[in-house]
């Protein structure tokens, strides 16, 4: 059905498309059934696939990443293709509108895409109330970042804002500091930014009574000796784990042409290309924390072999976005099933 649902999205430009998608969502929810329905269809459930990370209990390793349930209010309508978990965000304190548009672009050629969106969202307030109201079916992470018009200076009392508001409404929270698209927020990796925001929010968390992981949303585009600091870093403080990783500058080995590249511009590419890097990407952390840290892998995951793959590289759970878009909305069902399969004859071998 996908096959000939994608040809009539893409006519229309990705944001555009995007918005249409979310509009069928909501006008889904009125209609009797579909919700069973749709969960016949793309849901797969197996207790091989069940696993424990950072203390939660994930009903199967495969989960959406953010940037698709900006607002936080999407969560149920996407668990309902066979993500255990919804990556909402990422969220500011307040709403913010984001870059000016054209802001995302299809590269069909290479499977991929490219965005400059700017975090453009409703705000945590509006995450909460959607929350309150409607109990989730699913895991949730919360992902939060700056306001564009905060400076680097304040950056760690936006994070605490965000993460003070949302703490009771989620089951994680992923800091992201690793956006290509806002304005020197990557400069927040330097490792004395990064740890004064990581320190007020461990701070912070000590007031709940209930635990939150926190991960670190790292970049592909850091050299090897910040990663190796941040990892250090990760590993002293006490963070929950790490999601590897957000979009990429790197135009690197594109078959999209070098005219079309220019007249886009900048913008973080996500999709196919990323696949090599980021397999590498988990595998040196991995390596490096010797297994002890969870990571989320993300990044270029096309289908059940890569993302089979990515967990053998020492990924805990994978997500994927622009392979949802391009493979279409049963990749999380045909993952789980091929892991599943691939786990049973192990265990009967």
């Amino acid at each position: 059905m996908y096959k000939l649902l994608r040809p009539l999205l893409f006519c229309f430009t990705p944001e555009q498309a995007h918005r249409i998608t979310i509009s069928l969502l909501k006008f889904l929810r009125y209609v009797p059934l579909s919700g069973p329905v749709l969960r016949l269809f793309y849901s797969y459930n197996n207790r091989v696939l069940e696993k424990e990370v950072f203390g939660i209990k994930f009903k199967n390793p495969v989960g959406l990443a953010a940037g698709f349930d900006k607002n936080g209010d999407l969560y149920n309508d996407m668990a309902n293709f066979g993500f255990s978990f919804i990556e909402i965000g990422s969220l500011t304190p307040g709403p913010q509108n984001g870059n000016p548009k054209p802001r995302l672009f299809r590269l069909l050629k290479d499977e991929a895409m490219i965005n400059r969106m700017g975090i453009n969202n409703l705000g945590v307030k509006h995450a909460v109330e959607y929350i309150k109201k409607h109990q989730p079916r699913c895991i949730i992470g919360g992902n939060i970042s700056k306001s564009s018009d905060v400076s680097n200076e304040n950056a760690p009392k936006d994070y605490e804002k965000s993460f003070a508001i949302l703490y009771d409404f989620v089951d994680y929270f992923v800091i992201n500091v690793s956006c290509p698209n806002v304005k020197d927020l990557c400069k927040l990796q330097d490792i004395n930014s990064l740890s004064e925001i990581i320190d007020k929010l461990l701070a912070l968390r000590r007031y709940f009574d209930e635990y939150r992981p926190i991960l670190l949303k790292l970049s592909l585009d850091i050299p090897v000796s910040q990663l190796d600091e941040i990892i250090d870093l990760v590993l002293v403080s006490g963070l929950d784990g790490v999601i590897a990783a957000n979009t990429t500058r790197s135009r690197e080995g594109l078959n999209t042409d070098k005219e079309t590249l220019e007249r886009i511009g900048e913008g973080g590419l996500s999709g196919a290309p990323l696949f090599k890097r980021s397999i590498e990407f988990v595998r040196y952390i991995h390596r490096k924390t010797e297994g002890q840290l969870p990571i989320i892998a993300v990044g270029g995951i096309m289908s059940p072999r890569q993302a089979e793959e990515m967990l053998n590289a020492g990924a805990s759970l994978i997500q994927v976005y622009t392979g949802f878009i391009y493979k279409g909305p049963a990749l999380p069902k045909r993952i789980n099933k091929y892991l599943a399969e691939k786990m049973l004859k192990k265990e009967t071998a």
